[in-house]
């Protein structure tokens, strides 16, 4: 790895973290204007890191220590690793090559893991229901999640990112396949709020009935680490989903001649704005306009609605390819 991609490696990250703290309150903000109330200023998600960061780590005095204070390491890591194998826009991303789709799938299903066995660890009935509701829900949402992966591998014959990312999708199939790639990007924006642990699918942390669940029993840094490594999935996600279904440069579209630092700033902004269309399409929206399922709804909506049309669109896409 050349000085160049290490630099870019180490400052990826770091901008991840603060991509995801401003979206994240982006989408506090647009939340509260679509229910008529002023909401919180952008940077509130910056104070409330800080404010975590400089409170006492209380540790349940049931808790299994060493593990109740590693996995909120591991779950931050985990979504700062995820962020080395996304393309940044026009920039390659640092790991590129390197499994892509097949990591990335587990460093999502990682974060996750991550959060119930840290409330399982924490020795709380509400953090344990918690937990082993959201065992419930990743074996819902992980199914489609993967159908999807899948369906770009068969068109791409790879799993690489940069692959895919290098010729959009919509250019590299016939009008069946076409279809079928529709349906799988509305079953994966079914599937990002689940994975988000968001309304209406935030079923683990659900306030009123358990006590937030998983992270009941957690503060001060320790909750800190969740919290950050929630706000750098979202930004990864929504910049997921960008790359797989609309990595169109704004180059293409407009004709613009843009060269040097021009040509990446432009580009850069415009991966931004294309991912915060998605993050409020996906999961501003969603949360706002739903209220809370009951686990046994959620599971059936993925086991059977979400997957018939992952599925008839992998099916689709297999006729088509």
């Amino acid at each position: 790895m050349n000085p160049e991609t290490l630099a870019y490696a180490v400052t990826l990250p770091l901008l991840g973290v603060f991509l995801g703290l401003v979206y994240k309150g982006i989408d506090r903000r647009v939340s509260a204007r679509m229910t008529s109330r002023i909401g919180p200023p952008i940077r509130q998600p910056f104070w409330d890191v800080g404010k975590l960061l400089v409170k006492e780590t209380v540790q349940p005095e049931n808790a299994v220590r060493w593990i109740y204070n590693a996995m909120p390491v591991f779950a931050f890591a985990s979504s700062l690793t995820l962020l080395l194998y996304i393309p940044f826009g026009v920039l390659k991303a640092p790991l590129e090559g390197y499994g892509d789709l097949i990591i990335i799938l587990y460093l999502l299903t990682l974060q996750g893991l991550s959060m119930a066995i840290g409330g399982f660890a924490s020795g709380s009935p509400f953090s344990s229901v918690g937990a082993q509701r959201e065992m419930v829900l990743m074996m819902s949402y992980e199914m489609p999640l993967a159908t999807v992966i899948i369906g770009f591998a068969m068109i791409y014959r790879s799993f690489s990112l940069g692959v895919i990312s290098s010729a959009p999708v919509w250019w590299s199939v016939g009008p069946i396949a076409a279809l079928g790639v529709a349906l799988l990007f509305v079953a994966l924006l079914v599937v990002t709020p689940a994975e988000l642990a968001k309304l209406p699918f935030d079923i683990a942390e659900a306030e009123t009935e358990i006590a937030e669940g998983m992270l009941a029993e957690y503060s001060g840094r320790n909750l800190a680490l969740f919290y950050l490594s929630d706000a750098v999935r979202g930004f990864a996600m929504a910049a997921l989903e960008v790359v797989l279904f609309f990595p169109f440069t704004l180059s293409s579209i407009t004709g613009l001649n843009l060269t040097g630092w021009a040509y990446y700033t432009v580009e850069i902004l415009w991966f931004l704005f294309k991912v915060l269309v998605i993050y409020l399409a996906a999961v501003t929206l969603v949360r706002t306009s739903f209220g809370r399922f009951r686990i046994e709804q959620a599971s059936k909506i993925f086991w059977v609605y979400v997957n018939i049309v992952a599925l008839t669109g992998l099916l689709l896409v297999w006729m088509g390819v």
